[in-house]
């Protein structure tokens, strides 16, 4: 670690630096009315999801007067969408453009800076411990909304980072668990077994020496800090070191009051306690990012020692649930770069030009989809169905190799090369013995699952794309907006192009018909009539003939 210092000094924003940046960028709706953070907060800000909005103009909502189902005021106001409600907002908290953001992750990993030690933090403005967390200063002192109304049985928290520590490397660990609040000084977790996460095996070292391991809840962190929390890092990287390469600054971190741990000087809430390693109880229902409501398990909880916040706290909440969702565009983000890194790096299949992890309703990780370069050898292709297939133990239940002239985000282009690009007795492979990954338990074949492996790129030349071509697409729609018409939203393919198979007399007949001249081409075929041949005999181009046979 550096050297103690003041927290004032550092090089990156807290989240309210982040939320006036947001207001400068237009980014975000301020709510001044009063909202209940039980039945309307989350409902409201659903709609920007299932409502038609198009990514690029959803919002952060910042709501400043909250009250809950009993009529109770808070004075903290409540940020829903504020880290990743679309690409733009996310890319803000990243301070960089959306084009630079797979660079700056593979830098921050491969650069992470250690955090500064600071002797007063904001985070510790105001301190409760004992009988303060049962006089209206525990968690029913912090303002958090219920996200599927109606389903969860209580309220969580979303944007929970947790940090706990390896008690026999001592590193720290930074994941994102859901909280469900039991007590003002209890809350449970799933730390999720399935996703193998770092808290899950940080538990089973504490359970092995019979103690109970000490973990503090950060609610709003530095952007930084909450997006390397859902960041897929190696287990001996500490978050808040990837969290420093991402800024290009150490992370201000202060000593925990009450356990032994290092949290974000910056944070606006910090919960601490110890979770127990020996008792489980119930969790959940609750709305998974799934779209999914995961039913109630036996999980872990935590009996808290002291809550620690600043001043004037603002919460943030993660809206999850049904994909699209501020949570899946935060996960996708982060997650496609380290895909294609793999297979690129790791790998060494330079075909690759792009991994999508498909989101609407699928949670991005069931469908990956890879583009590949035109003519890459097929034994490439299925490499990188593999590699893509097994980088983690979870994603790629469906893996779909395409093309570049496929949208990866258009699930009618998807659907599209695979009914004419791929042969399923040759082009589908399936491989077996899966882990069923993050959604609704299934106990059919054993709880396996596989996944489906489809080359749907093109293995030879094709005819054009039957639509006009891209100067008459666009002097059209020159036209359409000097009509006023409706604003359009192209989609691909909105004009047509080659795929190889279209030769040099083909194009000249095409540019005699738009110039009217198509007249002259009828002249032309009338000299190449045939008697010997059968209808529907395919003729690949058309030969030049000057004089009748």
């Amino acid at each position: 670690m550096d050297s103690k210092k003041k927290a004032s000094a550092r090089g990156y924003p807290d989240l309210h630096d982040h939320i006036e940046a947001l207001k400068k960028a237009g980014l975000l709706i301020v709510v001044d009315r009063p909202i209940n953070k039980d039945t309307e907060m989350h409902p409201l800000v659903r709609w920007q999801y299932r409502g038609g909005i198009a990514e690029s103009d959803r919002k952060a909502f910042l709501f400043t007067n909250v009250i809950d189902a009993k009529g109770k005021k808070s004075d903290i106001p409540v940020l829903v969408g504020g880290l990743a409600g679309n690409r733009a907002i996310y890319s803000l908290g990243m301070q960089c453009e959306i084009e630079d953001i797979r660079d700056k992750w593979m830098h921050a990993m491969s650069h992470p800076i250690a955090p500064t030690i600071v002797e007063d933090a904001p985070c510790q403005e105001i301190v409760y411990k004992g009988a303060d967390l049962l006089k209206g200063h525990g968690l029913d002192g912090i303002p958090v909304p219920i996200s599927t109304p109606g389903w969860d049985n209580a309220p969580y928290t979303s944007s929970s980072h947790v940090i706990t520590k390896d008690p026999e490397t001592g590193i720290q660990n930074v994941g994102n668990y859901r909280g469900q609040l039991k007590a003002p000084d209890r809350i449970g977790f799933n730390i999720s077994i399935l996703l193998r996460s770092g808290g899950y095996f940080h538990w089973e070292k504490w359970k092995a020496l019979g103690k109970k391991m000490p973990a503090a809840v950060i609610l709003g962190a530095p952007p930084c800090v909450a997006f390397t929390s859902v960041q897929k890092v190696p287990e001996h990287l500490d978050e808040l070191h990837v969290a420093g390469g991402l800024v290009g600054a150490p992370i201000n971190v202060v000593k925990a009051k009450t356990v032994d741990l290092l949290v974000p000087a910056e944070a606006e809430f910090v919960v601490e306690g110890f979770i127990d390693t020996e008792w489980l109880e119930h969790e959940g229902p609750f709305g998974e990012s799934h779209g999914y409501l995961n039913l109630q398990e036996f999980n872990v909880f935590m009996d808290v020692t002291c809550i620690t916040r600043k001043k004037k706290p603002i919460l943030p909440s993660i809206i999850s649930q049904v994909t699209p969702s501020e949570s899946s565009v935060m996960k996708r983000v982060a997650l496609e770069p380290l895909f294609l890194d793999h297979l690129r790096k790791n790998l060494g299949i330079q075909g690759v030009k792009r991994v999508s992890m498909h989101e609407p309703l699928t949670n991005i990780r069931m469908v990956l989809v890879l583009v590949m370069e035109r003519n890459t050898p097929p034994t490439e292709i299925w490499r990188a169905l593999n590699g893509a297939a097994t980088y983690q133990r979870a994603a790629g239940k469906y893996v779909i190799a395409v093309n570049d002239d496929i949208d990866p985000d258009n699930a009618d282009a998807l659907f599209w090369a695979m009914s004419y690009r791929a042969n399923p007795d040759l082009d589908l492979e399936m491989m077996r013995h899966r882990e069923q990954g993050h959604g609704p338990r299934s106990k059919r074949n054993g709880g396996e699952y596989a996944s489906v492996l489809i080359d749907a790129t093109l293995k030879e030349n094709f005819p054009p794309i039957s639509l006009p071509k891209r100067e008459y697409m666009e002097k059209a729609k020159l036209i359409w907006e000097e009509l006023g018409l409706p604003k359009l939203k192209p989609e691909a393919p909105w004009f047509g192009y080659s795929l190889g198979e279209w030769g040099e007399e083909f194009e000249r007949q095409a540019e005699l018909a738009v110039k009217g001249d198509y007249f002259e081409t009828g002249k032309e075929i009338a000299k190449l009539r045939r008697n010997d041949v059968r209808m529907n005999t395919e003729v690949r181009d058309v030969p030049k003939t000057k004089k009748k046979s």
